[in-house]
């Protein structure tokens, strides 16, 4: 693993303060993974890739005496003059050095000379750290850190490389660190992509090539939520995925010619099957562990066998930031190969000096791994940090997340910013109630469902438990759900509970939060569903567009498809927008479709009101809210407090209708542009309609549907409807 030389960034002064007990932990960790080895064990050097342990002990303690000792304490005296040659890497500026290739061949000096070595260095730098230092020093000490812990992985990757070398098969510990399982099935995950940051923060330490942070342009893709595992691995191995050159690059079929390569790397095939070396000895292969040791050209024969292909960078970084609960093996298990070369991001300048020469002329052949290993220690790594190896090498504890093209992108990156100034500029200001749902309006939403005022989610879910195995006589087998507006999916477990006939779920949300977390929760208790969750505005052509291709291909095109959508979200449609809407999912379904849908029915307005002004004012700070996704999100410059919620019943109209209204007059700044407000005026946020039932079917037949069978509560009243699509539509 190479050294980068470290961008400078101010530490917190806390970390400066335990610098000294920081550095005791580390190089005493360094020590400690040397206690299982034998003095053999440390001078043998597997590979010309690999070093020998007990180099890695002096090479580690070189640093500290090259970069910091002999520069800024003014009386060390250097242990032994030879060890500058022997132990230095790859700095020229520094001077001759023994080559890499033949550091198993240093039987002198002894491992005990080594050890000694060390000790002399960390007296050394104990009496350095007892005074305060200069940012510079500080900054190299925490490199010097950051490069030890790179170390402390390397040590396990060769020991590996060598003990795998044994027909002993040794086992370093019987209790190593393992990469993490999944800790449930795999989805794929769509990102937006658009224009997004990534590298650095400057926030604490990062290494050189992490910056500087800059933009990047993503098309829509989606993302693997888990690791490729040894399972799926021999379903490659088993149609031939060695043997079929069209899914190799010429140099990766060429290298597995000549070196003959049928498997992952510490894979053998023995006779009760496939067993594989590890830092534990010999084991029988885990199939649902993740898939380890692999070349770059090994992950990218396995992606085009998928018909998928690995993540760029750029793309990996920016999902596990922007969606990180959406992901499982993050930094706990593996690196994962990128399509990425290890280039210089744009605008990257080398530290200056020795320090800076290792990280800059590399910077050209090598892929970028990103994420972490269960060996990497624990805090090293960062959603920017990047790692890198040639393709052919796999000696490392790599694997491989896929990634795939996605046709469109449901949300357009400027696509907020876009209404409030359009809303918030209209005559009468209005923003449209799907801009609730951000994290934090999800959450406050699904609070809203548990306050005793709000009855359309207790009648509901007390209706489906009810009428779910009536629903489920009517739902053919090999059905696909798609759930709109699906947030936590809890009403969907009433109809997987009833029925095993639906084996695709495809939950469309607008909150990637509640979208992550609701499709995570749900694959793992259904485990034989196929979960595709589907970021984006239901109601919109693009996500109508993305669903069709994912109804077509991701989950089949056998079985019958079927849209539920509870919670009267429906209310939110004007009548002409709800026709184009039920037609639009008419189109979509095809003639198979069928559509469960609820529905608010009309009731007294001192209910409805009751519903929408609980007395936790959590309807209220749901309203809210709005307010504060814009300051964070559009630049706002809204006072809360200058605002209130007001929810009344238009009788006329036949709806509950939300607003916010300024308390004073004032001006307000949203998206790079301010808007007037005068005392007493409001944004409209929502509309939610009632119905009659004569009135609903009457609409959901101009949709292009027709009446199945539609149950209601007892009082408040609330209604289910089972559509089928009309033939005639």
């Amino acid at each position: 693993m190479p050294l980068d030389a470290a961008r400078t960034f101010e530490l917190p002064k806390d970390a400066i303060a335990n610098l000294s007990r920081r550095y005791s932990r580390v190089r005493g960790h360094t020590l400690s993974l040397t206690e299982p080895l034998s003095a053999e064990d440390q001078v043998v050097q597997s590979m010309p890739d690999a070093s020998p342990v007990k180099w890695h002990l002096a090479h580690t303690s070189w640093f500290f005496e090259t970069f910091i000792l002999t520069l800024h304490a003014a009386d060390y005296r250097a242990f032994d003059p030879a060890f500058s040659y022997l132990f230095n890497s790859y700095y020229e500026a520094l001077g001759a050095r023994h080559p890499r290739s033949a550091r198993g061949l240093l039987t002198r000096p002894p491992l005990s000379s080594v050890l000694a070595y060390r000790a002399h260095v960390d007296d050394a730098m104990a009496r350095l750290l007892d005074y305060d230092q200069a940012p510079d020093v500080v900054d190299l000490i925490t490199l010097g850190l950051a490069h030890e812990e790179q170390h402390q992985e390397l040590i396990l990757m060769d020991i590996l490389s060598l003990f795998a070398a044994s027909p002993l098969s040794p086992a370093y510990s019987q209790d190593p660190p393992r990469p993490a399982l999944a800790r449930r099935p795999g989805v794929s995950v769509f990102l937006a992509g658009g224009l997004v940051e990534i590298g650095a923060r400057g926030e604490g330490f990062a290494f050189d090539n992490e910056a500087p942070r800059h933009q990047v342009f993503l098309r829509p893709y989606r993302l693997a939520s888990s690791l490729v595992t040894n399972g799926e691995w021999l379903d490659f191995m088993a149609d031939g995925g060695y043997r079929r050159p069209e899914f190799w690059l010429a140099d990766g079929w060429a290298l597995i010619q000549q070196e003959g390569w049928a498997a992952p790397l510490y894979w053998r095939e023995v006779s009760r099957g496939w067993e594989v070396v590890g830092l534990a000895g010999a084991r029988a292969l885990d199939p649902k562990a993740p898939v380890e040791h692999l070349s770059f050209f090994e992950a990218a024969a396995y992606a085009a066998w998928a018909g998928k292909r690995l993540p760029t960078e750029a793309e990996w970084e920016h999902a596990i930031t922007h969606m990180p609960d959406s992901f499982d093996q993050v930094d706990d298990s593996l690196w994962q190969w990128t399509s990425s070369a290890y280039a210089p991001h744009p605008g990257f300048a080398p530290a200056a000096g020795a320090v800076g020469e290792y990280n800059a002329k590399f910077m050209i052949g090598q892929m970028v791994l990103k994420g972490g290993a269960a060996i990497t220690p624990k805090g090293h790594s960062r959603p920017a940090y990047r790692n890198f190896f040639y393709p052919h090498q796999r000696w490392m504890f790599s694997g491989l997340r896929l990634a795939e093209d996605a046709d469109v992108s449901p949300l357009e990156d400027d696509e907020f910013r876009a209404a409030v100034i359009a809303g918030l500029g209209a005559p009468r200001k209005r923003l449209s109630a799907k801009w609730f749902y951000d994290r934090e309006g999800s959450a406050l939403f699904e609070s809203i469902c548990d306050q005793p005022e709000y009855y359309p989610t207790r009648q509901e879910m007390a209706l489906l438990a009810t009428i779910a195995p009536l629903i489920a006589k009517h739902i053919p087998p090999d059905a696909t759900l798609v759930e709109l507006g699906s947030g936590a999916s809890l009403k969907t477990r009433r109809l997987l509970d009833a029925t095993s006939r639906i084996t695709g779920y495809a939950p469309v949300d607008i909150s990637e939060s509640a979208l992550a977390t609701g499709a995570r929760d749900i694959a793992r208790d259904y485990p034989y569903l196929e979960v595709t969750p589907i970021i984006g505005d239901f109601s919109q052509p693009t996500t109508l567009k993305q669903l069709g291709k994912d109804l077509a291909e991701d989950l089949g095109s056998g079985g019958a498809k079927v849209v539920f959508f509870p919670g009267s979200t429906i209310g939110n449609f004007s009548s002409a927008d709800i026709v184009a809407f039920l037609s639009d999912y008419r189109q979509l379904l095809g003639s198979r479709g069928l559509f469960i849908i609820g529905v608010d029915l009309a009731k007294d307005a001192e209910t409805l009101e009751a519903a929408y002004n609980d007395r936790e004012g959590v309807t209220a700070a749901f309203n809210l809210n709005l307010l504060a996704r814009i300051n964070r999100e559009a630049d706002g410059g809204f006072d809360l407090s200058k605002f209130a919620h007001r929810a009344v019943w238009n009788a006329l109209e036949g709806r509950m209708e939300m607003h916010l209204q300024s308390r004073e007059d004032q001006t307000v700044s949203a998206a790079g542009r301010s808007f007037q407000f005068v005392s007493g005026e409001t944004i409209h946020t929502e509309n939610s309609y009632k119905f009659t039932r004569p009135g609903f079917l009457a609409l959901a037949r101009r949709g292009g549907w027709r009446l199945i069978e539609d149950w209601t509560s007892s009082a408040p009243a609330f209604s289910t409807f089972l559509l089928a699509a009309d033939s005639a539509g």
